[in-house]
């Protein structure tokens, strides 16, 4: 008869191969064994050119490589197609495999020294993940905003559309975006999020991949890293507040007030600004260059998508207020400390006041041998 482990204790025995726990506990070496599959048959002729379908960019429409007539070759740049497709699912694998390490070896770090409970945990994960993500496409997308002078002459922006050939980093750029918010729905498997969670967290996932997907296949490329670039300064705010929230539990510090500051002014900068940049690029700048239909339809998504955000973050500060104020109410008044009694200072006969000190102390000495004499 075999000895069950005790309660609180798991098995050293490993699960079945192939079982819902063993590819939850193993995904990320799977994943990384299917990567490595790739760079593999890069590197051999026979399945160089399937390979190159999914690790390279494609779709270029200038550049040269290096040759003894031309040293340093000319930049290539690239335009959307098909073929991204498979870049995109090569580059979600590697996703899964930069989440798994990140949530390895910092996030339940984090977690074990904090003993969090299991929803502060959720929100741990989910907000350490998010913050990581847009912090590289703040600065990966400032980056190429600056190196393309979209941010010098915002009249790039809409110069010459629909042909806006994108450099080598700006597509790649695109590639990660799309392959990030696609690789985060089968995360919701591999990190047991619970179900109730699911719906949230795939909505977002649609929207953002949606918002990606045409952006990028309807050329406004130049347009939507500049949105993309200024909603990733607002949520990278609001995921630090949320960390520092996670993290610091019940106590009210310094810098939870001014993040909270920050953040609020961040998000209404951030959500008009975007409206300003919306209205000059698919009103004004793409008129005549667009159909009108798709100008307007752009135009309409964005107003709505900021009045969206907008809506939810008033709704929610007023619900937090709302929360604090019910938890001031519902604490017990401190009673009020009583103030000692002070002692009552005998007062000096007035027909002695006026007379010297001297004279004072020897009237209270002819006093108290009175007084001690009447006693005996």
């Amino acid at each position: 008869m075999g000895v069950k482990p005790a309660i609180g204790r798991k098995s050293n025995k490993n699960p079945p191969i192939f079982s819902h726990e063993f590819v939850i506990q193993n995904h990320a070496d799977i994943v990384s064994c299917v990567v490595m599959v790739f760079l593999v048959g890069l590197m051999v002729q026979s399945t160089s050119p399937i390979a190159s379908l999914f690790i390279s960019l494609h779709h270029n429409v200038s550049g040269v490589e290096p040759t003894r007539e031309v040293p340093k070759g000319e930049p290539f740049f690239y335009e959307a197609g098909w073929k991204d497709a498979c870049a995109v699912f090569f580059y979600s694998l590697v996703c899964i495999v930069m989440h798994a390490i990140l949530q390895e070896y910092l996030l339940d770090k984090i977690s074990k020294k904090f003993h969090l409970s299991k929803s502060r945990l959720s929100a741990l994960n989910e907000s350490g993940q998010l913050v990581v993500f847009h912090l590289v496409t703040l600065l990966w997308g400032g980056d190429a905003i600056l190196r393309e002078g979209f941010i010098f002459n915002i009249s790039y922006l809409w110069d010459g559309y629909p042909n806006h050939p994108m450099s080598f980093l700006l597509k790649l750029w695109w590639v990660v975006q799309a392959a990030y918010w696609l690789h985060t729905i089968p995360e919701l498997y591999f990190q047991r999020i619970k179900k109730d969670e699911w719906a949230g967290r795939i909505r977002l996932a649609v929207a953002a991949f949606a918002f990606v997907a045409v952006a990028y296949g309807f050329k406004f490329q130049r347009v939507g890293v500049c949105l993309m670039v200024l909603h990733s300064l607002a949520e990278f705010i609001t995921h630090s507040y949320r960390l520092n929230t996670i993290l610091r539990g019940e106590r009210e510090d310094y810098l939870d007030k001014f993040l909270s500051l920050v953040n609020g002014a961040v998000f209404v900068i951030v959500r008009l600004c975007s409206l300003v940049l919306g209205v000059l690029t698919f009103y004004y700048g793409l008129a005549g260059a667009a159909p009108l239909l798709l100008r307007v339809a752009a135009l309409s998504i964005l107003v709505s998508f900021q009045v969206y955000l907008m809506f939810n973050f008033i709704s929610e500060a007023i619900k937090q207020r709302q929360e604090a104020r019910q938890l001031a109410l519902s604490k017990p008044k401190k009673e009020k400390k009583e103030k000692p009694k002070k002692e009552k200072v005998k007062k000096i006969p007035a027909d002695e006041s006026d007379l010297p000190e001297v004279d004072q102390n020897t009237n209270k000495t002819l006093r108290q041998r009175q007084s001690a004499v009447k006693a005996k």
